[in-house]
């Protein structure tokens, strides 16, 4: 399998239509267009009956104690974690693609309902929710605007052996990797690049 974008090139940076915080010369960071990016795969294996698509920050620090703190850096060498922005799931075999801002085109603070999706898909909740707030579907990079280190936000599709997994509501990204163990047929990776960081690169 292969997978591809229209909006960034494996290994290129993200435009900032599709993150959840943009750069700001006052704030640090302000709302973005949060838009999904296009994706598009091929090459699929023959018995798929369905596709499950994740995007993962593999970079966000282990701690929050220098997160966004003026006077201070998130030290490049920090421990991290992975940080689920989409999680979705029973998308139809024949489908081969996903349309820019088709899941996503605007940030919402106070979380967005699911877990239906286009396609008769579901989504899963994304590492955003919090407190009650629960956020399905996709929200785009906002990594600290002071991490030393530049974040890298895996695109993984899996075609699946089974038309639609037997999961219920609530269904994060590690619950979702764990349900597809023994049914993935195949699968591809994209990986794009976001900072906030005005001392960085990120290409």
């Amino acid at each position: 399998m292969k997978v591809r974008s229209d909006s960034f090139d494996d290994n290129a940076r993200i435009p900032g239509a599709f993150a959840y915080g943009v750069p700001d010369a006052v704030h640090h960071v302000r709302a973005g267009a949060n838009h999904n990016p296009h994706l598009a795969w091929d090459g699929v294996p023959a018995g798929t009956r369905s596709f499950a698509v994740v995007c993962c920050d593999i970079d966000v620090p282990s701690t929050g104690s220098d997160v966004n703190i003026e006077g201070r850096t998130v030290p490049k060498e920090l421990p991290r974690n992975d940080f689920y922005h989409l999680v979705l799931f029973d998308i139809p075999a024949d489908v081969r693609q996903i349309a820019a801002g088709s899941l996503r085109s605007a940030v919402t603070t106070h979380g967005r309902p699911g877990p239906a999706a286009p396609h008769d898909a579901r989504y899963g909740l994304n590492d955003f929710s919090s407190g009650g707030n629960d956020h399905y579907g996709y929200d785009g990079p906002c990594p600290p605007w002071n991490d030393q280190r530049i974040h890298h936000y895996v695109f993984t599709v899996c075609a699946l052996d089974v038309e639609r997994l037997s999961l219920r509501q609530a269904v994060t990204g590690e619950r979702l990797r764990q349900a597809m163990i023994g049914h993935i047929l195949g699968r591809a990776e994209l990986v794009g690049t976001y900072t906030l960081n005005s001392g960085l690169n990120s290409n």
